[in-house]
């Protein structure tokens, strides 16, 4: 037996609870384990923080990293796990998700963010041992020093695949969108490298909060006064926040008088307001309008001309949505729950009808960055028969002369252009209108009739518009 003298353990330390990762993490886990939103589970969390560690603890401060390390990781998810898979002997795929969770996490801390390379790692291996323990904290510490020796562009130089030998997963991989994505994206926007690369970059920055002042009820006036509030680029009821800026401090938005709205959603509305008829204006149908954005502006444009906005949606969840949007509306409105293919109003009954039917949501990969991950190309085989049903329903509902738009937030050629020349090719009594002048001040919108608004072009989620008059 020896008689060497023990070298005497280190005492055991409890890891230490971060709020802000573990606020991170948990936001992760809901949108992988739940198909959530990150959107939608942010917010109520940042509430429970703020209650459970004070306003001085959880401050300003604490919110904005929680909120960049949660949008960031998942924005860049592509990317990083190719750069952790290079660092790993497994497949991905034998990872288990929430090691990758806090693996993804760790290296957005290291090469998207501007944290210390030791604090980071120290921070995601004590991260590790609250919520996966010692044994798997260590291979999050391993996995961690590896990547921390190259920053990011060392690591895409190494893991993605050069430009000339493929295209598309290099760009892919460096923009952080699964190839088929990248291909579709191209194919819409057309023309070279540097377009497709602007785009792919615009959709992985942070959205500005863009707030619609709703004619009747509130004044650009009114929310311009509000603290960092800048005038929108192209509605005439757009303000935008700049960085900070938050809504819910808002009276307008409080009360309704004002709503969260991109731009490119006002413009598509504001598009088939102002679109010339012949003959009466009085009635107007919103037919897929969960969850009521563009029905507010709708119903307070209506409002102003004596004419009344139906409101129609199909999921009754969706449907109180709208009402609780349209609620205050100045003129009178109905919400209906109905499903646009089987209507039950009569035909032609309407003068102007928007169609904003669902979609792969391909336009609005910045504010939901997970939406990319989800969404296969399968998904689009789902969506064709029910976007024509809905166009055909809507060109149905008009009256002869009156005016349909059908809107989608994603600039696929299978949900924009290819619907609507099918539909209007079966239907000889409707004809396509130019919308590009009634998006007066708007630029680059391309040969016509109908328009594509993109994030890099036009500050605006990628919104489609096709207007149609029913001519017989």
């Amino acid at each position: 037996m020896s008689d060497q003298p023990r070298r005497p353990r280190k005492p055991y330390r409890r890891p230490k609870k971060d709020p802000v990762r573990m606020l991170a993490f948990e936001a992760l886990r809901a949108v992988d384990e739940r198909d959530a939103y990150a959107n939608l589970v942010l917010p109520p969390l940042l509430r429970k923080a703020r209650e459970k560690e004070g306003p001085d603890r959880f401050d300003g401060r604490d919110a904005a990293l929680a909120t960049e390390l949660v949008y960031g990781t998942l924005r860049r998810q592509g990317t990083y796990d190719a750069i952790i898979a290079a660092c790993v002997d497994r497949p991905l795929r034998e990872v288990d998700p929430p090691v990758l969770d806090v693996l993804s996490l760790g290296v957005h801390q290291l090469l998207g963010t501007r944290i210390p390379t030791h604090a980071a790692v120290s921070a995601s291996v004590e991260l590790a041992r609250v919520v996966l323990g010692d044994g798997r904290a260590k291979f999050v510490n391993a996995v961690l020093r590896k990547v921390a020796q190259d920053d990011l562009a060392g690591w895409i130089e190494k893991v993605a695949p050069p430009y000339d030998e493929d295209p598309e997963d290099h760009l892919a991989v460096v923009h952080s969108h699964p190839r088929w994505v990248v291909s579709a994206l191209w194919d819409s926007l057309g023309g070279g490298r540097a377009g497709i690369e602007e785009l792919l970059e615009a959709d992985n920055e942070r959205p500005e909060v863009t707030l619609v002042a709703r004619p009747g009820r509130a004044t650009t006036g009114e929310l311009l006064r509000e603290e960092a509030a800048v005038p929108g680029r192209w509605s005439p009821y757009a303000v935008r926040l700049a960085e900070g800026g938050e809504p819910g401090a808002i009276e307008a938005v409080r009360e309704g008088r004002a709503g969260v709205q991109d731009e490119g959603s006002q413009l598509v509305a504001l598009a088939l307001a102002n679109a010339p008829l012949e003959g009466r204006d009085e009635k107007w149908l919103d037919g897929c309008a969960g969850p009521g954005g563009k029905a507010a502006l709708l119903g307070a444009l209506a409002a102003e001309r004596g004419a009344v906005l139906l409101a129609a949606e199909k999921q009754p969840h969706r449907a109180g949505l709208v009402a609780r949007a349209l609620r205050g509306n100045p003129g009178p409105y109905q919400v209906v729950t109905a499903d646009g293919t089987r209507p039950p109003w009569r035909s032609g009954s309407f003068d102007r009808v928007l169609m904003d039917v669902p979609c792969t949501g391909l336009g609005a990969l910045r504010r939901r960055p997970e939406a990319r991950w989800r969404r296969r190309p399968e998904d689009l085989d789902g969506f064709a028969p029910l976007q024509r049903a809905l166009l055909h329903t809507a060109l149905d509902s008009v009256r002869v002369g009156g005016i349909v738009g059908y809107a989608t937030c994603s600039p696929h050629l299978a949900e924009t252009r290819a619907v609507v020349d099918d539909v209007v090719k079966q239907h000889p009594d409707a004809e396509l209108v130019d919308a590009r002048p009634l998006l007066p001040g708007v630029p680059d919108l391309g040969a016509g009739p109908d328009v594509q608004l993109w994030p890099h072009r036009h500050g605006t989620d990628a919104m489609y518009l096709a207007l149609v008059r029913r001519t017989g």
